[in-house]
């Protein structure tokens, strides 16, 4: 049994699945090895990246509520920090790896939609760190500052922040989705266009999730996100298929 893997001037030349199967290996050593060279990189700057997280709460004071909190939130936010940043490369990888065999007008959308893919998940947590983390600390800090102090347990915040960053970056996914669903003519865009308002209703629920806060302008503004990343994916949608 035989594969096509590779284009060779514009010849294909066809390789035994064994062989095959050894190249998938090397690619999923070579990603794991560049997680772990991340990883490293990131634990021996766990105290920046830390720092880093920390800005957006500003006033607050972290406690360690438990022996070796602190430790094992540091190991968390290591293995988190390097599977976001090493990410593309695994990326890459795969794309590498299946790419020969697609066919030509596949290679056209699939290399397009992912290298989009990675850049609207990585706006998607800039977004979040920016905008959205901020506005949503600084109604939870207000919120009965006169009566409590606001001293949090920074295990805590950190699942707070990471729940946020990873489902906005998720959010910022739906053009792709939409593409995809697109071009394989599973749903057009007409339809799509045509079911906005319960679009907008799912939107409001699901901002309502990912900002914890009773604040309705962080959920406004999460909504009216999610809502112009929607129209956005059957504009582009629109656009590809004419």
């Amino acid at each position: 049994m035989k594969q096509i893997y590779e284009k060779d001037n514009n010849k294909y030349k066809y390789m035994p699945i064994f062989e095959h199967l050894s190249e998938l290996r090397s690619r999923i050593i070579s990603s794991l090895i560049t997680f772990v060279i991340t990883l490293i990189v990131c634990v021996i700057y766990t105290k920046e990246i830390t720092l880093i997280l920390q800005k957006p709460a500003i006033g607050i004071k972290f406690l360690q509520l438990a022996p070796g909190e602190y430790l094992f939130v540091s190991i968390k936010i290591s293995i988190y920090s390097a599977i976001i940043i090493s990410s593309p490369f695994s990326i890459y990888q795969i794309l590498q790896f299946i790419l020969p065999g697609l066919t030509k007008k596949e290679s056209l959308y699939i290399v397009p939609i992912l290298m989009s893919s990675i850049t609207l998940f990585f706006l998607g947590t800039f977004f979040s760190y920016k905008f959205l983390i901020p506005i949503t600390l600084q109604f939870l800090i207000r919120y009965g500052s006169e009566l409590i102090e606001p001293i949090w347990s920074f295990d805590e915040y950190f699942n707070f922040v990471i729940l946020i960053i990873l489902s906005t970056g998720l959010c910022f996914q739906i053009p792709i989705i939409q593409i995809l669903l697109g071009i394989t003519d599973i749903i057009k865009w007409e339809k799509m266009l045509d079911k906005w308002k319960y679009v907008a209703f799912i939107a409001t629920i699901t901002g309502a999730i990912i900002t914890p806060s009773t604040d309705p302008i962080t959920q406004i503004c999460m909504t009216t996100t999610i809502l112009v990343l929607y129209f956005g994916g059957i504009i582009i949608l629109k656009t590809i298929k004419k």
